[in-house]
């Protein structure tokens, strides 16, 4: 949470273990402030992990300020309070020196007051109310069986920006108890999410990739061989059971290695692009789970490309124009960052420098602008990642492409190259939009939830202005949908005006309506979103333009109706 204040004062103790505290108030001004709830399954290093996210948003932010904050939200599953204040210290100790931390007592009831600046990667407390200050009490409650389900009312107070906020006003998705940090699309939502996967597959298809399917479960083994058990293993769900240790994936790329591995290869096959929006569950810190920022069930527009050396270079370029033409159809620019060999790393560093001389090439030659960052690439190779920048001027990171070196090897990976011989594969891994569910949150907070015609849950409401009326609509509504869109129809007793503000609530691009005079000239009056009608249009042009407009995929409706 990034705050202009934030003032608590310890009240009471109230854990059976609680830290040394004097009951006088501690005001913090320009701060970040992370509320940290330590569940059962937490661990040392899920806690590193979390530090490592905050300093990352803290250099995004300018923040050298920082206050963690424990906080035991509603939940039966809390881990016992010696151990959470265990894991809160170890976080403590973990923030850079750079940064100046301060850490409010655990175990007590603390009132607390403060004065948000909204971003929309903040942690927004239940209680907490919009931009005012307002004290809250952090005592968590039992939750009761029948009570395990989100109410509009757990979102309220929420800013009117937040994807939280416009996704319940527009009845997109909700968020239930029961599956903790997975997310329930509505029938509404879902038109977005399948509007967006429909968009890259199209891509995708345009491109060369093939699409492929893997199983969410598979043993263990598989990640030993592909290194992730070793470096990613505390953000994986694993179980037991008959047939040994057994995991659902966090990623695609091991299973997808396998099916490459299933057949022969020759240098003529190369490169053979994949794609996959199978869906991946990473167990996450509680704490950092944030409405469809970040969640433990989600899809990827993930893609693995194998190759040979020589065409790293030719396939990286090939992947930067795909992401110009995405994010160009969303009117969203985007700034390129170079990740090199971190410290823990896999492989020869011979190879990690012939890996990001490619990606260095293919940004130059692409005449991308791009900055380095040291270090910071994956485990198994360097990186080129994509901030991309929304209608309010934040940054995001979604698109990523990665070389990688490693896995071929660990996998024993081969094709035959024009000289006869074995030779291993390079892998690039790559995703356009990332989280399919964290690129919906960012979307609508772009677009403020007026979605173009092309991705809206519902293009066209018609609407009569009486009942004398109400069979042409019907008429009108069946023509709309035989051409496929996505129309609504209201032939209510309602007001028009009321029907209309409706629409504008559902922020619907195009409102019909339908009176004597349209039905009489066999014709529609057309109502924009922003508020501009243009009467006495032809049902067949309005229906042609529409039609293009979706097919084009345009970011804005067109002012000049037919």
């Amino acid at each position: 949470m990034d705050v202009n204040n934030i003032t608590y004062e310890p009240v009471a103790p109230e854990a059976s273990v609680y830290e040394d505290a004097k009951k006088e108030k501690v005001s913090l001004d320009g701060t970040l402030v992370i509320f940290v709830s330590v569940e059962k399954g937490d661990t040392m290093q899920m806690a590193e992990l979390a530090v490592k996210d905050t300093e990352e948003f803290m250099r995004k932010l300018g923040r050298k300020a920082l206050l963690i904050y424990p906080f035991a939200h509603l939940s039966n599953n809390l881990e016992s309070p010696k151990e959470a204040m265990r894991i809160l210290e170890h976080m403590y100790k973990h923030v850079s020196k750079e940064y100046d931390v301060s850490k409010a007592p655990f175990g007590w009831t603390k009132k607390m007051s403060v004065d948000v600046k909204g971003h929309p990667l903040a942690e927004q407390s239940r209680s907490y109310g919009g931009g005012e200050s307002q004290k809250i009490y952090e005592k968590a409650k039992p939750v009761e069986a029948n009570t395990a389900i989100v109410r509009k009312s757990d979102w309220a107070g929420l800013p009117e920006g937040d994807h939280r906020t416009i996704g319940e006003r527009l009845d997109l998705y909700s968020f239930q108890e029961v599956s903790p940090s997975m997310v329930y699309w509505h029938p509404n939502g879902h038109v977005v999410y399948r509007e967006l996967v429909r968009f890259i597959r199209e891509l995708e298809e345009r491109y060369g990739y093939e699409e492929t399917s893997t199983p969410v479960v598979s043993n263990t083994a598989l990640w030993h061989v592909s290194g992730h058990y070793d470096h990613y293993k505390e953000n994986m769900f694993m179980f037991e059971n008959d047939m040994g240790q057994l995991g659902l994936k966090p990623m695609n790329c091991p299973s997808t290695i396998l099916i490459y591995k299933s057949r022969k290869w020759s240098y003529r096959d190369l490169p053979f692009r994949t794609a996959t929006f199978d869906k991946l569950y990473r167990k996450e810190v509680s704490g950092a789970l944030t409405g469809l920022f970040r969640v433990m069930e989600l899809t990827q527009d993930d893609g693995h490309i194998f190759l040979a050396e020589s065409q790293v270079g030719t396939e990286a370029e090939r992947f930067l124009e795909f992401v110009k033409e995405v994010y160009e159809t969303f009117g969203m620019k985007f700034i390129a960052k170079l990740s090199t060999m971190p410290d823990s790393h896999m492989g020869d560093e011979t190879l990690w420098e012939k890996a990001t001389a490619s990606l260095k090439g293919a940004l130059e030659r692409s005449g991308i602008d791009y900055e380095v960052k040291e270090k910071e690439g994956a485990f198994y190779g360097p990186k080129i990642d994509f901030d991309v920048i929304d209608s309010m001027g934040r940054a995001w990171q979604c698109a990523t492409l990665q070389v990688d070196y490693q896995m071929p090897l660990r996998f024993g990976l081969e094709y035959t190259g024009d000289d006869g011989k074995e030779h291993t594969p390079v892998i690039i891994h790559r995703a356009a939009l990332g989280s399919i569910e964290r690129f919906t949150a960012i979307l609508v907070e772009h677009l403020h939830g007026k979605f173009p015609a092309w991705i809206a849950p519902t293009q066209v409401v018609v609407v009569s202005i009486s009942e004398q009326t109400s069979g042409y609509a019907e008429e009108v509504y069946k023509a709309l949908k035989g051409n496929g869109i996505r129309a609504e129809l209201d032939v209510s007793g309602r007001t028009l005006q009321y029907k209309i503000r409706d629409a504008k609530m559902k922020e619907v691009p195009y409102t019909i309506i339908l009176g004597k005079k349209e039905e009489e000239a066999k014709t529609v009056s057309i109502r924009l979103r922003d508020g501009t009608q243009k009467n006495q249009v032809k049902l067949e042009d309005f229906t042609a333009q529409l039609k293009e407009e979706i097919s084009n995929r345009r970011a804005y409706y067109p002012a000049d109706l037919p």
